[in-house]
């Protein structure tokens, strides 16, 4: 009796680890950003997403397991020619993520590997297509094109290529070493050319202000000659007006009660005081014939001032 219970009881322990594990392979949990593709007898089924899913025991079967979250794949290093005939060494960096699980289970093997090398093939392509000095400057360019390339290869895949990025161009030590007395050299040559153009332009503006302060001093000279040729016609106008108005004096002085014997006297000063000058200040004189006659010299220098006076208006 105790045997048949101890025998049943084993059966039932078996048959319940047997239920435990038939369980554990049918029941499924699919994590988040993942996907598992599920083959029933050998035969592709279905593609779980994330979530708990249950297969027919010893039917179906979980084949692949991809994750759907971005991938980074580095690509190894490897020496490349350039179109001047340079070897330099390349490596980067692929970034990929899976979009079609099934494609990506049933139409290649081993995407990865395939993109690891033509990612490098398509590199040597493109490093050979530019000079060495371009391919630091073409860096984008040739991240694109390589892309381009791959995502068209990948598209039958299912995955999809995001980007790629150069991470080192790696020339030889002999070559760096020229490239550096290069850029050793454009930077003296940027140098002495800066400085000329500082020289010249600082010639360029002594030269303009010279020629500013010549033209200033010119306009001032201008405007001084201007200044004294009106202070000249001024004082000469002031003269003149002044000269006339005292030839106006004069001459109505003259017409008024004892004028004519002032000016027999003005007149008899002046000869007798030039006169005498004449004979200091040369030694040689000329002498009138009736200079001991004063009256008669006084009595034509009258009648020469009758002449030119104007004749009185009668009186009423």
């Amino acid at each position: 009796m105790d045997g048949g219970m101890s025998g049943g009881f084993l059966v039932t322990l078996l048959l319940a680890l047997f239920v435990i594990y038939v369980f554990a392979k049918t029941a499924v949990v699919v994590p988040q950003q993942s996907a598992y593709v599920v083959e029933r007898l050998g035969k592709y089924s279905a593609t779980l997403d994330a979530g708990f899913h249950i297969l027919l025991p010893f039917i179906d079967n979980i084949r692949y397991k991809h994750s759907l979250k971005e991938t980074a794949i580095d690509i190894p290093e490897q020496v490349c020619i350039t179109r001047d005939n340079v070897q330099v060494s390349v490596d980067g960096i692929l970034y990929l993520k899976v979009l079609h699980p099934q494609r990506a289970s049933y139409g290649i093997s081993d995407y990865g590997f395939a993109l690891i090398q033509l990612a490098q093939t398509t590199l040597r392509s493109e490093i050979g297509k530019i000079e060495l000095d371009r391919t630091f400057e073409e860096r984008t360019n040739i991240n694109i094109q390589v892309v381009n390339e791959l995502d068209k290869a990948s598209d039958p895949w299912g995955v999809k290529v995001l980007r790629y990025e150069i991470k080192n161009i790696t020339p030889p030590k002999d070559v760096l070493n020229a490239m550096e007395k290069q850029m050793r050299a454009e930077r003296e040559k940027r140098a002495v050319i800066l400085t000329s153009e500082g020289e010249r332009d600082a010639a360029i503006n002594q030269a303009e202000g010279e020629k500013q302060q010549v033209i200033k001093a010119s306009e001032a000279k201008k405007q001084q000659q201007i200044n004294e040729a009106e202070g000249a016609a001024s004082a000469i106008l002031a003269i003149a007006q002044a000269t006339a108005e005292g030839l106006r004096k004069v001459a109505e002085t003259i017409q008024m009660p004892g004028g004519q014997e002032a000016v027999q006297l003005r007149v008899a000063e002046q000869y007798i005081t030039k006169f005498g000058e004449l004979a200091r200040t040369n030694n040689t004189l000329i002498l009138p014939a009736t200079v001991s006659d004063v009256g008669s010299m006084i009595a034509l220098a009258m009648s020469a001032i009758k002449q030119g006076s104007p004749t009185p208006p009668p009186k009423a």
